[in-house]
């Protein structure tokens, strides 16, 4: 025991005390908020290209009635295009938007003309077809005589909203369905990142241990085994205190940014493609969205969740690492040979992920439940399908497969660790390191 401590600490300290630990460590938050930063003012920014369109509106759909926006600017002529094609060097205008009348007001399609010498940008593209839009449907309702107020309440908004069906049901997690499917894809993919980076940060080191023979020095004190589980615990321990670190700086300088900047986060969705302005945001919408979902999100059962979280961390984590570790172990000089021993064990890994991402839309799917019980999956599918409260006879039994699992991987890769390790010269295949299993101490 005395001798897995020390070689814990020595795995931990070591790394942790590196000048490349530290300065990743503090620089990915800064790099961040830098990040941050760049992309809140590039969505803030105003262009200052300014556009003055004259309008004709030969079936008078718009009835001189179109608002002005930031740097766009209309204006009615009385011309006709021709003349306006004739004289348009010596006008102020940017461009000419020329509105056909309507034949047929039954018809779902209606195509306007913008003549420029230079193509309007997206989003004043997306602004006129809005705004002409709008006007067109207004002159179809008068057109038609109907009501403008009936026509109003047929725009329904829906809201599902999740209700318990019997009392026991009141303690369980209430939650919409797309609040819990982007909680299940983040957790989903914190963990398939965090096994998956451990995990061959476990190999590199015990690569770099092989190579330099430092090893042979090792062993002569120390089990294999021991050196193996040591190497697994202090590098897991090293991962959690990058991440601990990270949890506590990410947030805090995103904070800080938007006080010192005067960022408002909403920007990133008004100013994306599709949103904002562009596709009729509503601010008002965002506020309410936001309270609904910090409502939503402090009625789970993080008691349950978050510790849950940790235990299949360390479960998925344990079950890799020592299969990295193994892999590591019997790759000799040639680092090319990693490539198809390591091709296995990554395999799982990313079809977990894409069976997560299945499973955040179905939880309850019958891809989604096996997925959870098998151990090379659980890890990463079941964190994911925590949100949706999976019942606890499915947590319990899908936490006890892959504790054994990885009990019993660690304790495989154990057996190939003590035999590879000493291996040089030699390529290794699946069919040695199956040989090593069973070779006798």
């Amino acid at each position: 025991m005395n001798n897995l401590l020390l070689i814990i600490r020595r795995e931990y300290l070591t790394r942790v005390k590196k000048r490349t630990f530290i300065l990743a460590t503090i620089i990915t938050p800064f790099a961040f908020a830098l990040f941050f930063v760049v992309v809140g003012l590039i969505f803030s920014y105003e262009s200052d290209d300014k556009r003055r369109i004259a309008v004709i509106d030969e079936g008078n759909i718009l009835n001189e009635v179109i608002k002005d926006e930031k740097n766009l600017y209309f204006k009615f002529v009385e011309e006709d295009l021709e003349s306006m094609k004739a004289n348009f060097d010596d006008k102020e205008f940017d461009g000419i938007l020329v509105i056909p009348e309507i034949s047929d007001v039954m018809q779902n399609s209606h195509t306007i003309y913008y003549y420029a010498d230079d193509q309007p940008s997206l989003d004043i593209e997306v602004l006129i077809r809005q705004r002409i839009s709008s006007a067109v449907r207004n002159y179809k309702i008068d057109q038609l005589q109907f009501d403008r107020k009936e026509l109003e309440a047929l725009d329904t908004q829906v809201v599902l909203e999740p209700e318990p069906l019997s009392e026991k049901g009141e303690d369980g997690t209430r939650m919409t369905g797309a609040i819990a499917a982007f909680l299940g894809m983040v957790m989903g993919f914190i963990m398939y990142l965090t096994v998956f980076i451990y995990g061959m940060m476990v190999m590199r080191s015990v690569m770099e241990e092989k190579t330099s023979r430092i090893v042979e020095v090792m062993i002569s004190s120390v089990r294999p085994f021991e050196l193996m589980l040591g190497k697994i615990i202090g590098v897991g321990g090293v991962g959690l205190t990058q991440v601990a670190i990270w949890a506590v700086m990410i947030p805090s300088l995103f904070l800080l940014v938007q006080l010192i900047f005067g960022i408002d986060p909403s920007v990133y969705q008004s100013n994306s493609p599709g949103g904002g302005a562009a596709a009729g945001f509503d601010p008002d919408d965002m506020e309410a969205m936001m309270a609904l979902t910090m409502s939503e999100l402090s009625n789970m059962n993080w008691w349950a969740i978050l510790p849950l979280f940790v235990l299949y961390f360390l479960g998925g984590y344990f079950l890799y690492s020592s299969l990295f570790a193994a892999v590591g172990s019997a790759i000799g000089d040639d680092l090319g040979e990693g490539q198809s021993l390591t091709l296995p064990i990554t395999i799982p890994v990313i079809l977990a992920l894409y069976i997560m991402i299945a499973a955040v839309q179905a939880p309850n799917s019958s891809l989604a439940v096996g997925s959870s019980f098998f151990p090379l999956f659980s890890p990463i599918v079941m964190p994911a399908r925590l949100a949706f409260g999976p019942p606890v006879w499915e947590v319990v039994l899908s936490l006890s497969i892959l504790i054994g699992t990885s009990l019993f991987f660690v304790w495989l890769a154990g057996r190939i660790y003590r035999v590879g390790i000493l291996m040089y010269g030699k390529k290794s295949g699946f069919k040695a390191m199956l040989k090593w299993i069973f070779t006798r101490d």
